[in-house]
């Protein structure tokens, strides 16, 4: 159990260190491996997910070495890439078990990927199609769960793949098949979502076509083509940034700098919505570092008032709703957050989550299929709250971010999985309280 008590206002001040952009570190570590030569990494989050993506590397043969200030891989080349020697455990990152699935599908190969009990409830329907449509075989649970096996196809051959929902899981899943497929594949996104895995191919040199369709992208890529290892610097991570810009807004007089934040246009969807609430955010020294959007963010306490939160928004903050939430509870006016079916499916149903302990601390909310109203302003609980997590890490971070405004805090039912995304955000809130 973990426990936020105010004992007295003290404000969020300074600079914070924010953890490594967990989804660009993915990233890295996966081209870092398909190169040829050797790559180094610098700023990786060291977090339990990122970890679990370089065993998934380390069992496909590629050597990859943890220095005093970076991390070195030694590639293996397109081609290189080992059968897996053992299981492919994969704990709780869905991100890595949906972008590897797609990577592995066309080699000539056996791989068995399993996960903790939240990831073994999560579907992996919406990569299997594409992968079954490169022609590789799929055997899992029912339902589409995990633990899977992809019997891999040597001789497949490009898709074309019409997307039928915004998610750069399912886009960056069939780039990385495509990388070791002869012939061009071509993905049609209907809404545009978070492009760091095409960022991070023009980065690298790989010639990558995106063409502007409405509101999303045709993106096409002619596979094998061989690359050479380079350096990259991990920004750090928006969504990690969230907790503490919220927090910073929420709690009197506070005032706050959170340095070297990846401000991805497709990823600042919060910022925004915070904005139009009445936020005071800046971002400052703006700069692009590895072809990503770079800058440092100064929050300052302010007055929100309600917003109504647009679907389209959604693909560019799903991972921020949670601690958008905590701010629509202080908020002056009921907000409405729209687009919002995909949560159902993340760590733990995070629609019914939010508006459970949101509810248990005497917030008033409305939950839809798609949609949650939170009335803002509510009686202070008179005891601490208990939070139920469902092993969700998002929940967990932004309920305790909840607990510095509330005069008695709350108490969470588990913290280790905090550690899968932000290791020291435990120690950074333990500051304010």
């Amino acid at each position: 159990m973990v426990t936020t008590t105010r004992k007295t206002d003290i404000p969020l001040s300074g600079e914070i260190v924010i953890a490594p952009d967990k989804s660009i570190s993915h990233r890295s570590i996966i081209f870092a491996s398909l190169a040829n030569g050797k790559s180094k990494i610098y700023n990786l989050l060291e977090g339990e997910d990122v970890l679990k993506t370089i065993n998934a590397m380390r069992l496909m043969g590629v050597e990859i070495t943890k220095k005093e200030n970076h991390y070195e891989v030694n590639g293996s080349g397109i081609v290189g890439l080992l059968e897996p020697s053992d299981i492919i455990d994969m704990g709780n990152s869905g991100t890595s078990t949906r972008l590897l699935a797609g990577l592995v599908c066309p080699y000539d190969f056996t791989s068995f990927f399993t996960g903790d009990a939240s990831l073994r409830k999560r579907p992996m329907g919406r990569v299997f199609e594409p992968i079954q449509k490169f022609g590789a075989t799929i055997i899992s649970r029912k339902n589409n769960l995990s633990p899977f096996a992809i019997i891999g196809n040597q001789d497949a051959m490009p898709i074309e793949y019409v997307m039928k929902m915004a998610s750069a899981q399912v886009k960056s899943c069939i780039l990385l098949a495509s990388l070791a497929v002869k012939g061009t594949t071509t993905i049609i996104e209907p809404e545009k979502c978070r492009d760091h895995t095409e960022i991070m191919m023009k980065y690298l040199g790989l010639k990558i076509s995106q063409e502007n369709l409405n509101n999303g992208t045709k993106i096409s890529y002619n596979g094998l083509q061989e690359f050479a290892g380079r350096d990259f610097e991990i920004p750090n991570d928006i969504s990690s940034s969230a907790f503490f810009m919220v927090g910073a807004l929420l709690v009197k007089n506070s005032k706050i700098l959170l340095k070297n934040i990846g401000v991805n246009p497709l990823r600042t969807g919060l910022i925004t919505t915070l904005q139009e609430m009445g936020g005071k955010i800046a971002l400052k020294n703006i700069r692009e570092i590895g072809g990503e959007k770079v800058a440092d963010i100064e929050v300052e306490a302010s007055d929100l008032k309600a917003i109504e939160v647009p679907a389209s928004r959604s693909a560019s903050m799903i991972d921020e709703y949670p601690i958008l939430a905590i701010a629509c509870a202080f908020a002056n006016g009921t907000s409405k957050l729209n687009g919002l079916a995909e949560l159902k499916v993340k760590e733990s149903n995070r629609l019914a989550m939010i508006a459970d302990n949101l509810q248990n601390c005497g917030v008033e909310v409305k939950i839809g299929d798609d949609f949650l109203e939170i009335k803002g302003g509510f009686a202070m609980p008179k005891n601490i709250v208990e939070i139920k997590t469902a092993m969700d890490h998002r929940i967990a971070m932004s309920f305790l971010i909840m607990g510095l405004r509330l005069e008695n805090g709350v108490k969470i039912d588990d913290d280790e999985m905090i550690k899968t995304s932000f290791p020291n955000f435990e120690k950074i809130i333990s500051q304010f309280i």
